[in-house]
């Protein structure tokens, strides 16, 4: 992908840590950077009057700090900056049209591992064209201003619940992104504990070996063809019961990037996110990306 990466910037605390992760993977990806404001759409504790000429200069105002500083610690970066007047999750939407990546801005909420998500982020998760990513605001795993990254964030975790067209757009983008920072890719499969009852060892031991052998033989066949793919990239393989989400959640605790799914939709008027998409938005300790599938 040329296309640009896509941050949504308002000037709220979460918007910038967004900036802030967007520039470094617009370096690494060799990708211009867009920081786009709608000035119809502002924090509601803006410090300024609401009228429209006050509205732009603020937005203005934003976007001019935040490419300074951006510019100032990547000074190699090809960064753009536009102030529209459409709504914002339309404004980005349509960037999405033709945008590498989107990148959001998500405000902590309640505990530290935990994304609060308005209405315009979860429009545009559920219908942009092409993958995005919420960052949450203060991550210790993006390197803001001159404050380094957490170095214990290691892992870009992927979760692969059946094999086939659905998972390979997110093993083709958590492999090409792990390409790129030099990381090790976690391939997470989850297994309900009624599965136990169909399967033929189903009447020894719960932690079977054979069980385990031959649910961790059928994932390791199913990733074989990326791991020729990308012969440089360490791709590691975990299988665990529980709930999908829960699955995902514990195997993010230290990771860099989640990457989970969401199936396309043909209207702009239906769309939803699915429950594990949800789960890893609201509660994921690191930056999630959202890959939409056919």
């Amino acid at each position: 992908m040329t296309g640009p990466v896509v941050v949504g910037l308002d000037g709220s605390p979460a918007s910038v840590t967004a900036a802030w992760w967007a520039a470094r993977e617009a370096v690494d990806r060799r990708l211009p950077l867009l920081l786009l404001h709608s000035w119809t759409t502002q924090p509601l504790n803006v410090p300024v009057p609401q009228e429209a000429l006050s509205k732009q200069r603020y937005g203005g105002q934003v976007l001019r700090r935040t490419e300074a500083e951006l510019l100032h610690r990547h000074p190699g970066l090809t960064l753009t900056t536009e102030l529209v007047s459409d709504p914002a999750a339309e404004a980005l939407l349509a960037a999405g049209e033709t945008a590498s990546l989107l990148v959001l801005g998500s405000r902590g909420h309640g505990s530290v591992a935990s994304f609060l998500l308005g209405s315009i982020s979860l429009h545009v998760l559920g219908l942009a064209h092409c993958p995005a990513v919420v960052v949450r605001a203060g991550d210790p795993a993006v390197p803001e201003g001159w404050r380094p990254s957490a170095d214990d964030r290691g892992d870009i975790v992927v979760g692969v619940q059946q094999n086939g067209p659905t998972t390979a757009p997110l093993l083709e983008f958590a492999l090409t992104t792990a390409q790129l920072h030099r990381a090790r890719v976690l391939a997470v499969r989850a297994l309900p504990v009624s599965s136990l009852m169909t399967h033929p060892h189903a009447l020894t031991e719960p932690g079977d070996e054979a069980w385990q052998a031959a649910e961790h033989g059928r994932l390791g066949a199913e990733l074989a063809p990326w791991r020729e793919k990308f012969p440089d990239v360490e791709l590691v393989q975990r299988i665990d019961r529980g709930a999908p989400a829960q699955v995902l959640l514990a195997a993010s605790q230290h990771s860099r990037l989640t990457v989970v799914g969401r199936r396309r939709h043909p209207s702009r008027l239906t769309w939803k996110l699915g429950p594990v998409a949800h789960a890893a938005l609201h509660h994921m300790p690191c930056p999630v990306a959202v890959v939409p599938h056919d």
